[in-house]
Parts: C-alpha cells; structure tokens; sequence
C-alpha cells in the first residue's frame, strides 16, 4: 500500500503518533512562535517542515489544531532543504519537476489523499470560509512542458480525483496570459470561480526571491482576495455569473463533505498522475477555516517578519 494511502486511512493511529512523536524544541512551540494568537482557534493545518513523524521522515507532521499529517511524495526527506523564508524559519519544502518529458510518477510534491475524504479536515466540511497562505520562492520561469499552471498549495474537494479543489493558490493561464489566482469551489461537483491578480505574476512572485501570499475565500458572499507580503493585490474574477451559486437566501456554506485531502506543489497528492508542477521552495503553509479579514492577513504577516 502507497505511504499516502496508509496515511489516509489510519487516522486514529495518525492522531496518537503525532501525539506522541512531537519533539521538544528549544525555541518553543513554533505554533505560538510563528502564529498570531488570535488565529490559531481557526488553524486547521500548519505545515514548517521541520517536525517530520519520528520513525518516518518522509511524513511532517501537523502544528495546526487537526495533527493532519502529510506525505513528502516522492522525495521524502531530501525535500526538507536548508533555506530561510522569514527571520523564525527552519528548513523549507522543496518541490519540483523531476523528469521533464517523461510521463511517470516521480514529481516531488506533497500532501494527503483519501478517497473516503480525510476526516481530520472535517472542520472544511460545511464550512462558511477559508484561507490558504505560506512563503513561496519558484525557481521556474514558467509552466512545465505540457501544462498551463504551476501548482502552489490548495484544499480539496470532497469528491476529488485529487486535482479539483475546494480552496487553492496557484498560478494559471487567464485569457492567454499566466496569472496569480485564488481559485475556489463551494459545491462539490460544481463550478468554480477565479480571482486573478492584475500585476505581472513575475513581479507578485519574483525568482529565486521569498514572498508571502494569501488567498482568502468567502463562500457566504461569493468573495475572494489575494494577498502578497500583507497588503491585498488589486485583481478581478474571471467569471461574471454566479457559479457558487450564492445569490439569494443564505447562509452559504461548502458542500457537507470532507475534503479528500491537501495537495502543495502539484497535483494528485495520491501519485497516480503528474500535473502542474512547481520548482519552487515553501514553507509555513497556513490552512484556516474562516476567510481572514484584510488586518489580519496583515498582523499574520508582521508576525512573521519581526
């Protein structure tokens, strides 16, 4: 049985490893070190790739509220580099495209996968908002060969073959040009909407160069919002409909479903299929269950860099 697989489906024993194999660290607890106290009630997952699960260094473990652990696919523990996102940083996560070419399963990337939806990431499941942010440095000046987006980090949905999502960063093709969206689905099955960022994806997301982004998404008003290094980044949806589906009574929430699981750095966290991927680095991926407001966004920000 694959390693994501395993991981998927023995949650119970997930939760009392991570419980368990949690490693005291001289500089603290890096939840409260490196999360703002007023977010972490809402801190579904929290990934800084330097807790991996003891006895399985291609696993790291969960510093969110859900201890939602994930799989380093393909590269295991060499995907853990030495590099600094922001002044409280450890080792960061490093994904790309192994075999440029050659149709196989050997991207590096990572994530969680079940086909019966991973029950540690209920608090998606009916759920009115979410976030999705971390540090990002691509190393890439493009998509790969044969695909028209690069990957970045996302939550699925809970019908997913493992690409569709519910909440994801990524960059994508917008009307012939690429483009740093938030890309987000409230019904599972059913439509998506796109925000995409006005400014050069280039100049949002510069090579070989740290940046903070955030994607907010408010299912209950058909919303999103981008934001680099704090600030919010000027943008439009790519759809003028309703394909959420939100006009009218509400409130509005995500379709009553677990999500089948996280995918970071491409697609198909189970690997079975390669697409989108991304030569990048990552670190301190944030997963929330509420869409943060602007100030906080902000004072998360601030939080990191001082």
């Amino acid at each position: 049985m694959r390693r994501t697989g395993r991981v998927a489906v023995a949650v119970a024993a997930v939760l009392a490893a991570a419980a368990a194999s949690t490693p005291a660290s001289a500089g603290g607890d890096p939840g409260p070190r490196d999360v703002h106290p007023s977010l972490r009630s809402s801190l579904v997952a929290f990934y800084d790739f330097d807790h991996p699960m003891r006895g399985d260094p291609a696993l790291e473990q969960d510093q969110g509220r859900s201890s939602t652990e994930i799989e380093l696919v393909n590269g295991g523990a060499a995907m853990r580099v030495a590099d600094r996102a922001y002044p409280g940083g450890g080792r960061v996560l490093q994904t790309r495209q192994v075999n440029p070419g050659v149709a196989g399963n050997d991207d590096w990337k990572a994530g969680i996968y079940s086909a019966s939806g991973v029950r540690t990431l209920r608090a998606f499941n009916a759920v009115e908002g979410t976030t999705v942010m971390g540090w990002f440095k691509r190393s890439m000046d493009g998509p790969a060969a044969g695909f028209n987006a690069i990957g970045l980090a996302g939550v699925l949905t809970g019908d997913s073959d493992g690409h569709g999502v519910r909440a994801l960063l990524e960059l994508i093709d917008v009307n012939g040009e690429l483009k740093l969206v938030a890309l987000g689905r409230r019904i599972d099955g059913g439509n998506s909407q796109t925000f995409a960022a006005n400014e050069d994806w280039r100049t949002l997301l510069p090579k070989d160069k740290w940046v903070h982004l955030s994607a907010t998404f408010d299912f209950s008003t058909g919303t999103m919002a981008l934001y680099r290094n704090g600030i919010a980044v000027p943008g439009f949806y790519t759809r003028s409909d309703d394909p959420w589906l939100v006009n009218g009574p509400g409130p509005h929430v995500t379709t009553a479903s677990d999500p089948r699981g996280i995918k970071i750095g491409g697609s198909f966290p189970q690997n079975t299929l390669e697409r989108n991927p991304c030569d990048c680095r990552m670190d301190a991926l944030m997963f929330l269950d509420r869409s943060l407001s602007p100030r906080e966004v902000a004072t998360q920000y601030r939080t990191m860099i001082r």
